[in-house]
């Protein structure tokens, strides 16, 4: 299977990123230069250009119109019941629609490109698959060693649209080039996401109780890599005006990497893949499985969205 990659380039510093439109597009690559250094920031599995591989488990998954899991494989919503696939090896619902399908690429520059997935236009079943018709706008742009990317998340139908939105990046540990990349190194990196409390999980699956953040480890004023052992949903976050700030400091290299998101967003996954490879920081828009905590009275982040409302959200990745 050969797909369409997208390179995006800043000449000025050496800097690219790579986008798969016919697979959900994902940014599989992103590499910045450090000092004449290329350092890839994205981890993504060998092949994954091919379209045949798993489409949650490298470079940018984009979650919409549910992020994290459905309990099960049935949404019951205002009355009616909606069949979904199982994807988490669970039995459960995970991750949403538009992650491995194509999209229309609508807009392209050589430092911008706009992709758009619209359930009704771009793939018709999907209508009996959710409560409501949805349009997701996703922006990326590159400039000297940040990438940003902008989604705007729309409802074009006649009926209210429930929803929830994420980002699944996965960022390489440690921050280095060529020889320096090694597990020692990446055990000494730094992790810091600022929050204060997590959702408490059984079977993977939010029970709607918070506990403090601190149980799970130092995780807000640091804890380096080779200690962490994270799958959480973490609440609670602190913003500094309208950005809330995570990093992965490197002190081998002496590099940081920031990734910053705005009010849009409300919880962040933090995950340790088993290859230990990398390390995921995914903003979301709300709890998985917030409409069953909705229903349950629980204030879970979903977002219902008027015919023609939109919601938009914006992540913003650096390496200093």
């Amino acid at each position: 299977m050969s797909l369409e990659i997208v390179t995006l380039a800043d000449p000025a510093y050496g800097s690219s990123a790579q986008i798969l439109p016919g697979f959900g597009f994902n940014c599989f690559r992103f590499t910045a230069n450090a000092a004449g250094q290329p350092i890839e920031v994205l981890w993504a599995e060998p092949g994954f250009e091919s379209g045949g591989k798993r489409p949650s488990g490298s470079g940018i998954p984009i979650l919409f119109p549910f992020p994290g899991r459905i309990a099960g494989t049935t949404l019951e919503y205002e009355g009616r019941k909606y069949a979904l696939d199982a994807g988490d090896g669970r039995g459960n619902a995970i991750h949403g629609f538009v992650l491995n399908r194509p999209w229309r690429v609508i807009e392209q520059s050589p430092q911008r490109v706009v992709g758009q997935f619209h359930a009704s236009v771009d793939d018709a079943k999907l209508r009996g698959a959710w409560p409501g018709d949805f349009r997701i706008t996703v922006a990326y742009e590159l400039v000297g060693n940040s990438l940003a990317l902008d989604a705007l998340l729309e409802n074009p139908d006649d009926a209210p649209l429930p929803m929830g939105f994420g980002v699944h990046p996965y960022f390489r540990v440690p921050l280095c080039a060529g020889a320096g990349a090694n597990a020692e190194a990446a055990a000494r990196c730094v992790l810091r996401v600022p929050a204060a409390e997590y959702w408490e999980l059984a079977e993977m699956i939010a029970t709607g109780r918070k506990l403090a953040a601190s149980v799970r480890g130092p995780l807000a004023t640091g804890i380096a890599f080779g200690e962490s052992r994270f799958d959480d949903v973490f609440t609670s976050l602190a913003f500094d005006g309208d950005w809330c700030e995570s990093t992965i400091a490197d002190p081998t290299s002496g590099r940081t990497l920031r990734i910053a998101f705005d009010r849009g967003f409300r919880e962040c996954v933090v995950y340790n893949p088993p290859h230990r490879e990398a390390i995921c920081i995914e903003p979301y828009t709300c709890v998985p499985g917030a409409i069953e905590m909705s229903r349950r009275g629980i204030d879970a982040g979903l977002r219902i969205l008027a015919s023609g409302e939109s919601l938009a959200a914006r992540v913003k990745i650096e390496i200093a």
